[in-house]
């Protein structure tokens, strides 16, 4: 339990690597087979697709494993768009950890250690060793391209239905996106740096359509370091748009805060 209340959490904030933002466009080359497109146009209707809602509710099974443990636990997610996201990790219905993020400020506290963490996202982000910010972790949540495509350069190819976009921006930092040719919706995006020996995979599965948007029913979050492997599964049991969200978060009284330098 120690481990999956942890790193629920923390993935959340791990799943892009570091690299230079680099703001080039895209490629203008003409579209040339029939069905096979541009990079430039793959990424204009990735962002055609609806995404108007103001607050969303998510309750889902969440599934922890690595090389010696699998853990399950349900994890409560709200929504304020673009303003705050309140993550609740529970076990029998005790809530072993929380995580409060905006774009500003990263806040998360943990039971079983009796610890919390009030910062931002640079800090965090040197700890972690990736390059974090809100919009990335509203963006996995949501099934769509963790990174603002428009803002990078990018090798389109075309195989069995799906589009994939390799960045070229860095060498170090390779990521890879795959969206279905239909809807242009991510089906998998993949982080890999090379130097660190680290790669993250977070893939989706079974998309359901709502007149807001269209949210994956299915987030598995795949990460492979020297030190082992780790999988985390959500699945979106309930999803509800436009409520009215109260996003409590308080550190309880006692726990120690850990200082990141």
């Amino acid at each position: 339990m120690k481990k999956i209340a942890i790193v629920v959490v923390l993935t959340l904030f791990m799943v892009s690597c570091k690299s230079k933002a680099i703001v080039v466009a895209a490629s203008n080359a003409p579209t040339t087979d029939a069905g096979y497109m541009t990079s430039k146009k793959i990424i204009e209707n990735h962002y055609n697709n609806k995404n108007q809602f103001s607050t969303l509710y998510i309750k889902s099974n969440a599934r922890y494993a690595d090389n010696k443990q699998t853990q399950n636990v349900t994890a409560e997610i709200k929504i304020k768009k673009d303003e705050q996201i309140l993550v609740s990790i529970r076990f029998l219905g005790i809530t072993m950890a929380k995580a409060l993020i905006t774009p500003k400020s990263v806040n998360y506290y943990e039971k079983i250690n009796g610890s919390y963490f009030e910062g931002d996202f640079s800090s965090l982000s040197q700890w972690l060793g990736t390059d974090l910010d809100f919009s990335k972790i509203q963006n996995m949540l949501l099934g769509e391209a963790i990174d603002d495509l428009t803002k990078g350069k990018y090798l389109e190819s075309l195989l069995e239905q799906t589009y994939r976009l390799d960045d070229t921006s860095n060498t170090n930092t390779k990521k890879s996106f795959f969206l279905d040719s239909d809807k242009f919706l991510v089906q998998k995006q993949e982080i890999t740096q090379t130097a660190e020996e680290r790669m993250i995979k977070v893939a989706y599965a079974d998309n359901r359509v709502y007149k807001e948007v269209t949210l994956p029913t299915s987030v598995q979050i795949n990460t492979f370091q020297k030190k082992g492997n780790t999988e985390i599964n959500l699945d979106y049991n309930t999803v509800t748009f436009n409520e009215e969200l109260s996003f409590p978060y308080s550190v309880p009284n006692g726990y120690k805060r850990i200082i990141i330098k």
